[in-house]
């Protein structure tokens, strides 16, 4: 580093430092997702309409289906949880 310009050294310097940073955050990472039992939608939420309702679906899928809103229990399962009565 001696025969180096300032600048150089700072190259140096940076590439260094992100190739530690690339060392330490290589396969570091862990992810997860989570849900809130409360949600606030600033715009509208448009819910697929259904008749009759699906055979299959998903848990946490939403449909509504002769005026009432349904959300999917467990695999292949409906659930009322609202109406437009």
């Amino acid at each position: 580093m001696e025969n180096q310009t300032p600048q150089e050294q700072i190259d140096s310097l940076k590439a260094q430092v992100k190739a530690l940073s690339d060392v330490f955050y290589t396969n570091n990472f862990t992810a997860h997702q989570d849900f809130n039992k409360s949600c606030a939608f600033n715009t509208k939420l448009k819910v697929p309409s259904y008749s009759p309702l699906p055979s299959v679906c998903e848990v946490g899928e939403i449909v509504e289906s002769g005026g009432g809103l349904y959300i999917c229990s467990s695999n292949n399962s409906w659930e009322l949880v609202g109406s437009q009565t």
